[in-house]
């Protein structure tokens, strides 16, 4: 199978065709493929997804995909890579707004969950079709500080991308404590650098929720007990960095709250079932 590769930090490509162009292929890089108009059928790891005009989708590095077109179909094309994400991530630790990767976090935690076209909240979409518009009229005209005012316009739209995940990614829990429960992944998101607040007691007392029940209430809401969903949030974001950064173990424990090396390697080990180093390696002979 033949697998792309992205040698610059983002690319635009704007594509009008009447068939499909490109056969089902892998690539390392990520890309949002918007519908500018048209109709067909986008295919990803073998499921089967039919698009319309306004559809946005996104593709994590190293998925089998490509679209059967059925109507004439404009594609914008957005590709970027890890330099892309990294030179985001130094302009950002010097603002209010964290780390640009740790924007991106929840994600790649959770776009594996969501089906077919990823802005599902209507008020979005306008706002999306604004951004893809000017996106692709900043890639044609190519003016003064273009690659600048291109990155803030992707920011915007990864951001809009992000909520939309945030928003559905309680479907199908109970409607009468989405909102509470929403807010319980939330908090624990917003707060994952931050051991001490991630305490049961921490968190019964932001929400007023009585310390015996805190963790009965999160598990009955979304099916996880709460210490769990906190490791495995944790060991996603460790996966993260191990494969899409050239972070060392030992930053990454820290950053993430882990005693040292040794305690990050013991618990990804005992719940992934092999040590990080050797998931990094895996995963780079994969891509390689």
């Amino acid at each position: 199978m033949q697998v792309q590769n992205l040698y610059q930090p983002f690319e635009i490509e704007y594509m009008v065709s009447d068939h499909c162009q490109i056969q089902n292929h892998r690539q390392t890089f990520f890309e949002l493929i918007y519908i500018m108009n048209g109709e067909g059928t986008y295919h990803v790891n073998s499921n089967k997804f039919p698009y319309r005009s306004d559809n946005l989708f996104m593709v994590m590095p190293m998925e089998d995909h490509h679209t059967t077109v059925v109507k004439t179909t404009a594609f914008l094309f957005i590709r970027f890579n890890k330099i892309f994400l990294e030179g985001q991530k130094a302009v950002d630790q010097k603002s209010e707004m964290g780390s640009w990767i740790k924007k991106l976090e929840f994600i790649f935690r959770n776009t594996n969950s969501m089906n077919g076209c990823i802005v599902r909240n209507t008020q979005d979409k306008p706002l999306v079709r604004s951004l893809t518009a000017a996106i692709l009229q900043e890639h044609l005209n190519n003016q003064t500080l273009h690659k600048e005012l291109m990155q803030q316009l992707i920011n915007t739209l990864l951001t809009i991308v992000a909520r939309n995940i945030s928003l559905h990614h309680l479907d199908g829990k109970n409607k009468a404590s989405k909102n509470i429960s929403f807010d319980l992944i939330q908090y624990i998101h917003h707060n994952i650098y931050s051991p001490e607040k991630l305490k049961a007691e921490s968190i019964a007392s932001h929400f007023n929720i009585s310390l015996n029940y805190i963790s009965e209430y999160f598990k009955k809401h979304t099916g996880e007990n709460l210490q769990q969903y906190i490791i495995n949030y944790k060991l996603s974001l460790v996966e993260i960095r191990l494969n899409h950064s050239d972070m060392r173990l030992n930053e990454i424990a820290f950053e993430l709250g882990f005693t040292d090396e040794s305690h990050l390697t013991r618990i990804f080990k005992k719940y992934r079932g092999i040590n990080p180093t050797e998931y990094r390696k895996t995963k780079l002979a994969i891509a390689s």
